[in-house]
């Protein structure tokens, strides 16, 4: 295999290479409107597209999907009682946590126990169902629930 050495393309000052315009300006002008041929439009972090290059705005509220570690995140705090189970384990097949929810992550929650003070790292993948004695903070997009809570 041959080398192949860095070789800078040449561009023309205030246009994109490949694109037809005049390219006339002074070095860091952009210059007149409709001189530099196609400018990529003015697009917000994360605004979907559409293959024609058209910015579809997102709506102003935007709520997290509806997936068990955002409910979990908007009850930081809670206590709940976490039934879980564990397959090919010959100790014990189910055991039952009780905690307040410190943490959770895609695939985690971590809990303390106010008895023991103990912290512990649940995974969801053996999480079967979580029971709360109290109201729950929960939103789902176009479903109007209940707002979260100050702190």
């Amino acid at each position: 295999m041959v080398p192949q050495f860095f070789r800078p393309s040449p561009y023309q000052m205030g246009g994109y290479p490949g694109v037809s315009g005049s390219g006339t300006g002074t070095p860091g002008s952009m210059g007149t409107p409709g001189s530099m041929g196609a400018v990529p439009p003015q697009v917000t972090s994360g605004s979907p597209m559409t293959p024609t290059g058209a910015v579809i705005q997102a709506p102003q509220q935007q709520f997290e999907q509806s997936y068990v570690e955002n409910i979990l995140r908007l009850n930081l705090g809670k206590t709940g009682t976490f039934y879980m189970t564990y397959e090919n384990n010959s100790q014990w097949n189910a055991k039952i946590f009780t905690g307040v929810i410190e943490a959770a992550g895609r695939d985690h929650i971590i809990i303390s126990e106010r008895s023991t003070g103990q912290r512990i790292l649940l995974l969801t993948l053996n999480l079967d169902y979580i029971v709360f004695n109290e109201p729950l903070v929960y939103q789902y997009p176009g479903v109007v629930g209940n707002p979260p809570q100050g702190r």
